[in-house]
């Protein structure tokens, strides 16, 4: 698998992101800086988290005026599978290749912690290795987590199984007290219509190696690798 990792100034886990890719495919991703304009003939994009720009503005909307996104968004039409993880999952709304806005944590403070997750679908390039309704463990760190929709988007997420992950319990109950942002409907991924493009708050990447904690993140990775051999 040849992945693009695109780094913006103030992304953070890039280094982070350059690791799991290289463990999982035994390549290191090709590094591309913002201010590119061309990816190349590349089969993973992968954006990854931090703070874009100090997240002035809003988080991730000077990012997404950057000169590599025209590429990022053709290749994402085309196909090519795309990962954004926080930072990168608000770079993907900005850039209208995921619907909604990622806003303040409804209680107004940075949050870094591991967090339980439901897993909602398992017909995704990045979650075709996951079991539908099992509780993932994952790393979360950001203040602007808080995914919403309106109510018509919320449901055509539903109706279109498109909500890759939940908020949940460690039983896996999807519960207000288990929304840790206030995101609608405990949403903690999505996905694009072709099910290519995948935006998610939390940290698969810092959950690859028994040294990390545990491995939940390493199967996203493993699934993408997977589904594109077959391609």
């Amino acid at each position: 698998m040849k992945a693009a990792l695109i780094t913006f100034p103030g992304s953070n886990c890039d280094r982070d992101m350059a690791v799991a890719i290289k463990s999982v495919t035994g390549r290191d991703p090709i590094a591309v800086w913002h201010s590119e304009t061309a990816l190349g003939d590349v089969d993973f994009i992968a954006l990854p988290g931090g703070f874009s720009y100090g997240d002035y503005l809003r988080c991730g909307a000077i990012a997404a005026r950057s000169g590599i996104i025209p590429e990022i968004i053709r290749a994402g039409k085309r196909g090519v599978p795309i990962l954004g993880i926080c930072n990168g999952f608000q770079i993907l709304t900005e850039i209208g290749l995921l619907p909604g806005a990622l806003m303040r944590n409804a209680g107004l403070h940075f949050i870094c912690r591991d967090v339980p997750l439901r897993v909602e679908t398992s017909q995704s390039v990045f979650t075709g290795g996951y079991r539908t309704g099992s509780v993932v463990h994952m790393p979360v760190a950001h203040h602007d987590g808080n995914y919403f929709v309106d109510p018509d988007q919320q449901k055509r997420l539903d109706d279109e199984d498109r909500i890759a992950w939940r908020y949940c319990t460690k039983s896996g109950e999807v519960t207000p007290q288990a929304n840790i942002n206030g995101s609608v409907g405990n949403i903690a991924g999505v996905l694009n219509e072709s099910r290519t493009i995948l935006g998610m708050m939390p940290h698969p990447e810092r959950m690859i190696d028994p040294a990390h904690g545990g491995t939940d993140g390493r199967l996203l990775f493993e699934s993408a690798l997977s589904m594109l051999a077959t391609l």
